[in-house]
């Protein structure tokens, strides 16, 4: 029975990550041949070249994909979590915080993330303006229609995420099922018609191509890289599914579905080469495009929702990890955790993305900003990779080396092809990415100054209360919880209040929230309480990345340690930091003006941390940056 169960749930999840998982690389067919033989690449649409093309998209697939991502990087779990700021958690902890090496670990985990925010605000675009494109296969008075179109649906998806996706996430499989059958059963049907393509499958084709063209060749791989773009998303999903049903997914539906179609988009061209100007719509002539469009426009959408999704992910992360400033945080299933909501996020993205379908026009434009930031992800990963496997899991140097350098060499290539695109598009992501990577290098750097200036000023808190009970205040009735730092010493909070009211509670708790690089904490590990006599307890409070922050429920846990609490006797004493610019030292004028905007604008304490409001009591508290 369990056996048959454990069958079940392998079967449902499966399911569920081909709608989530595989969106993005899935509808990949979409735009990769049509890109890779556009005029302007001055590549020669030939059988040779073809078959070359071809086998490069099918080695890679199996090289990068299936190899690099299925088979390695997926093995680098987090404590089960995984995606680029997972990665950078557990890179970091394997060296450690001694290391040389640390610091530049961190802004290297910084920029890949920034890049696959870059990448998030490419890929709605180009998937959803690539469906939509065919309309204008089938008719070519429609064109002056694709972008609005493309834009309502864009608009309509983002406005939709404040609902939440569960409903319209349990359709996401079974729709993409049937994407996935349908590439297959058009890929079988081309074959048929020209079954000399399924020499591609030998890579000698595509190393004589890269020989034969060289420089042609190199350009090309801008093109042929699209292939593989949303394979970061294999490893970024896998907290949500595990690795066993990513692994199903990939080598029993979706890889015999991509390498089926495009066999057969190559074995189209090779038959009917005017069928260029859009590979994918012409697949299995007039009559399908219409179908085909409304099929690929709701694959195009569970794509970029993904895509959306992850940014959200990623962003919760990100702020737990101290590289963001908080923000408001809406979960939208009362059932599972992972499905979040960020506002500032979402409206910012669309507004990106919306810019990004006006300012380019066309699939064709975009595809020279798509692929520079999924690649120099890939880059990073492999990166972080060879930390992990060398300092996290002691492999030997040498395998260490031989791991992760052939998977360098290709990251390396393709983001090297991917850059010669800078100037026609690829500054785009870039841009965007580089903004992030500001951003969230000055929040870290800020929080760190903020930090060094706390504990310089910080006065012992064992002492001072030693001290303060040599000639106790008056103590009032209830329980006094004052938020404490890591750096801090005696709260802020506490001397306002004692020196303005002279009194102190009856019991007071000092606690401090400390955040690990790891997903989750389990209970049996959160609470760590400490007797400071005089009925004042210091309680640490200890969350992983993906955990909540819940201050009132944090409390619920002390009662094995026999501190129980009663919500209307119990106040919230936090002090709000405001954060002052001074010159001379700590970052660049600049800098330390967008640190205090952002500080500013922060999501307020008590709501982060879900204290009831009508229980807190705020004190003011300067600090110097």
């Amino acid at each position: 029975m369990a056996h048959e169960h454990s069958k079940s749930s392998l079967s449902a999840l499966t399911l569920a990550a081909i709608g989530i998982v595989y969106g993005d690389i899935g509808t990949s067919p979409l735009y990769t041949m049509q890109e890779v033989f556009d005029p302007k690449h001055g590549l020669v649409l030939n059988q040779t070249n073809i078959l070359g093309i071809v086998s490069l998209i099918l080695w890679g697939l199996i090289f990068i994909v299936s190899l690099k991502y299925v088979t390695l990087v997926l093995r680098a779990s987090n404590r089960g979590e995984g995606g680029i700021m997972a990665l950078t958690a557990l890179t970091l902890e394997s060296v450690g915080k001694e290391s040389k090496l640390f610091f530049p670990l961190v802004v290297l985990g910084i920029i890949g993330a920034s890049l696959f925010y870059g990448d998030g605000v490419v890929t709605p675009a180009m998937t959803v303006l690539s469906a939509i494109e065919g309309i204008k296969v089938a008719t070519p008075a429609l064109k002056p229609f694709v972008v609005p179109i493309t834009l309502v649906i864009l608009v309509g998806l983002y406005a939709m995420q404040s609902h939440g996706t569960a409903a319209i996430g349990k359709l996401f499989g079974p729709v993409m099922v049937l994407w996935f059958a349908v590439l297959a059963a058009m890929g079988i049907y081309n074959i048929v018609r020209f079954p000399g393509v399924l020499e591609a499958f030998n890579p000698l084709h595509a190393v004589s191509f890269l020989f034969e063209h060289r420089f042609a060749a190199f350009i090309a791989l801008g093109a042929v890289v699209l292939a593989f773009t949303g394979s970061e998303a294999l490893y970024a999903d896998m907290g949500h599914f595990g690795p066993k049903p990513i692994r199903a997914a990939w080598f029993f539906i979706v890889f015999p579905a991509l390498a089926m179609n495009y066999l057969g988009q190559g074995a189209l061209l090779m038959v009917e080469p005017d069928a260029v100007v859009n590979p994918f719509f012409n697949q299995l002539g007039d009559w399908s495009i219409y179908p085909l469009v409304v099929l690929s426009t709701m694959a195009a959408v569970i794509a970029s929702q993904a895509t959306i999704s992850g940014a959200f992910s990623m962003t919760k992360q990100a702020i737990s990890l101290g590289f963001l400033p908080r923000m408001k945080i809406i979960h939208t299933s009362s059932k599972e955790i992972g499905q979040i909501y960020i506002p500032v996020v979402n409206w910012m993205q669309l507004a990106a993305v919306v810019g990004a379908v006006i300012g380019f026009g066309s699939a064709g434009n975009l595809a020279s900003a798509y692929g520079i930031a999924n690649t120099g992800t890939m880059l990073v990963t492999s990166i972080l990779t060879f930390f992990v496997i060398r300092f996290g899991w002691k492999y030997n140097l040498a395998l260490c080396i031989g791991a992760t350098s052939f998977f360098f060499f290709i990251d390396i290539s393709l983001f090297s092809s991917n850059a010669m695109k800078f100037f026609s598009g690829g500054w785009f992501p870039i841009a965007l990415g580089t903004a992030i990577c500001t951003v969230m290098l000055t929040w870290k750097r800020g929080r760190s100054l903020v930090f060094d200036n706390l504990k310089k000023h910080a006065i012992p808190l064992e002492e001072f209360l030693e001290s303060l009970f040599v000639s106790p205040p008056v103590r009032v009735a209830g329980t006094a919880v004052f938020l404490r730092g890591e750096a801090d010493g005696v709260p802020h909070a506490l001397l306002h209040n004692l020196s303005h009211n002279k009194v102190l509670h009856e019991r007071v708790i000092f606690i401090t929230l400390h955040n690990k690089e790891i997903p989750w904490v389990p209970f049996s590990e959160r609470i760590r309480v400490t007797d400071l006599k005089n009925n004042c307890f210091q309680v640490d409070v200890f969350y992983g990345f993906k955990n909540e922050p819940d201050i009132p429920n944090a409390l619920e846990l002390c009662k094995p340690f026999g501190l129980e609490f009663e919500a209307l006797e119990t106040s919230y004493f936090i002090s709000r930091q405001t954060i002052i610019s001074s010159p001379g030292s700590g970052m660049s004028s600049w800098r330390e003006g967008l640190f205090v905007t952002m500080s500013r604008n922060a999501r307020d304490a008590a709501d982060y941390y879900q204290i009831p409001s009508n229980r807190v009591i705020e004190v003011g508290a300067q600090v110097e940056i």
